[in-house]
């Protein structure tokens, strides 16, 4: 009888979608790559086959199994007090830069990085000398705009500090909790300088990682434009669907499809990959397949994958939200 329903739930939501070999290879890809993250838990000698997945550097299948996330979690959120400017303060610098190694360092200079002792000098000090000595202070997941035409300041950290700034002191952490739902919450990022649809569905779900928002992840997603590329390579048409449509199609049947392909995905006991999840597979299908599918040029016609895979020597400890109460 599940089976029947799913199958249901596919058809209706999949009218005047056309996909293209890609979409097979969306869940081949997720499968694989979650056996990666169990077969490395596992300490098992060999991880995949997949020559592909051997070679280039891919995010897991579930957003919050990624080093950046499980970071933030156990370093940023979770290790400070329950002030909740504080916390959105510490979510901010973290995420603003999304790069462990320019937290850790700040860290170690300022030995506790709160609002309450937020020194802009101090921070702009330490971040400068980084930037002196030629050392890359934000990560290459994605492009800051600077915010310069808002705070006039000559480099791209100082103008993302004093916009920090602003949001703390604009009371933006009591509106977070106010707020009812996830898009609302995006929308009020949305308010600020520098931050795009993209960012602010990310940061968005970074904070409700935390205690200061209690948003099912299921009431809302953002296309970002990896996303939109991986798409349109899954499918040649998708009607009079928005992306957003298609996302919450493939994560509404995703049991249906694994089924289908007769891929028995592992999940993370009983939570199955979310709206946040599925958008990001979309994007690192986007990557994959420009080696496995080249003949799918994509958005901007990228034929290669940039970062190779590099072992971590680092083993992560995983770790998850307090309320949702899972472990593995």
């Amino acid at each position: 009888m599940e089976r029947r329903n799913i199958k249901k739930d596919s058809d209706v939501l999949g009218i005047g979608l056309k996909p293209t070999i890609v979409f097979d290879t969306y869940w081949k890809f997720a499968f694989e790559r979650q056996n990666i993250f169990f077969n490395r838990l596992q300490n098992k000698p060999t991880l995949t086959n997949d020559v592909i997945l051997k070679e280039y550097k891919f995010t897991n299948a579930y957003r919050v199994l990624d080093r950046v996330s499980q970071y933030l979690i156990s370093n940023v959120i979770y290790s400070c007090d329950n002030d909740p400017r504080n916390i959105l303060f510490r979510i901010l610098v973290y995420k603003v830069f999304n790069k462990i190694e320019t937290w850790d360092y700040l860290e170690s200079e300022l030995c506790q990085i709160s609002y309450q002792s937020f020194d802009f000098d101090k921070y702009d000090k330490i971040l400068t000398k980084l930037l002196d000595n030629k050392v890359s202070i934000y990560s290459a997941a994605y492009i800051m705009a600077s915010a310069k035409s808002k705070y006039g300041q000559g480099r791209k950290h100082q103008n993302h500090l004093l916009m920090i700034k602003e949001m703390i002191e604009d009371g933006l952490a009591e509106k977070l909790m106010r707020s009812k739902n996830m898009k609302e919450g995006y929308e009020l990022l949305l308010r600020y300088p520098s931050i795009g649809t993209f960012l602010a569905y990310q940061l968005i779900t970074d904070v409700n990682y935390s205690e200061l928002t209690n948003y099912n992840e299921m009431e809302f997603v953002k296309a970002g434009p990896g996303a939109i590329e991986g798409i349109q390579k899954c499918f040649s048409d998708i009607g009079d669907k928005s992306y957003e449509d298609v996302i919450k199609y493939v994560t509404n049947t995703q049991e249906y499809h694994f089924e289908r392909l007769g891929l028995n995905f592992r999940y993370l006991n009983e939570r199955k990959l979310q709206l946040i999840d599925c958008q990001n597979i979309f994007c690192e299908v986007a990557k994959y397949s420009r080696v496995a599918h080249p003949e799918f040029s994509g958005l901007n016609g990228r034929r290669r994958i940039k970062q190779k895979y590099k072992p971590k020597s680092k083993e992560i400890q995983y770790c998850f939200p307090n309320k949702w109460n899972l472990d593995i």
